[in-house]
């Protein structure tokens, strides 16, 4: 049967790369969700502390919903999974480790991606019923931080945010990363859909490109 979690994997597993709109507006959301869209990203982020991030969610649903899996960011409480899930968003990213977050997300049945930084974290976050984790802020950590992660839970989908910059996916995949969540280095607020296409494409390409190195 298939589910919001399962096709969450499927597109995480085609390419692993979320594109996090972070101070994105209503009035051009639809255009930059297109760019990014265009380029092959299937997952699209509207962080919470973005303005009028509900309309920007309900408009992307809208319009690229049923070829990409759109979702919000910064998700901090239970009345926020709600008023997302309202608007039409079917992923819940969160910056922590919020049991209540995640077991409401999963009882709305949308897919669940908290943040952690800490084996502890990400252990309770998985017995909660979460979908994928978030290493966050992922700089902080490293790549060689993550193989310590990585030796603890081997079986986790667990994406990288936070100050990643395109030269440096390769050394986080080869540390066994799943994905990567894309900021600043993808969209920041006021950038066009010309440049945030160009972005988003110098990912893509570093990532296939990296694919077919290891094959």
């Amino acid at each position: 049967m298939k589910t919001l979690a399962s096709e969450f994997a499927t597109y995480i597993a085609d390419l692993p790369l979320v594109a996090i709109l972070r101070g994105v507006t209503p009035d051009e959301v639809i255009g930059i969700g297109e760019a990014v869209r265009s380029a092959g990203f299937q997952v699209i982020e509207v962080p919470l502390n973005s303005p009028d991030p509900y309309s920007s969610i309900r408009m992307l649903a809208q319009t690229v919903g049923k070829e990409v899996l759109v979702g919000a960011g910064t998700v901090l409480t239970v009345e926020e999974v709600r008023a997302v899930a309202d608007a039409g968003g079917r992923v819940i990213i969160s910056p922590n480790t919020n049991v209540a977050v995640i077991r409401e997300t999963k009882r709305l049945g949308l897919v669940s991606v908290p943040g952690f930084c800490t084996p502890t974290e990400a252990l309770a976050a998985a017995d909660a019923g979460a979908d994928a984790l978030k290493i966050f802020p992922a700089s902080s950590l490293g790549p060689e931080g993550f193989k310590v992660i990585a030796a603890v839970m081997p079986d986790l989908l667990v994406l990288a945010v936070g100050g990643i910059a395109p030269a440096a996916m390769p050394e986080y995949l080869d540390a066994g990363v799943s994905g990567f969540g894309l900021g600043s280095g993808l969209y920041r607020a006021g950038m066009d859909c010309a440049q945030v296409c160009e972005n988003a494409e110098r990912y893509v390409g570093i990532y296939r490109e990296y694919v077919r190195s290891v094959k």
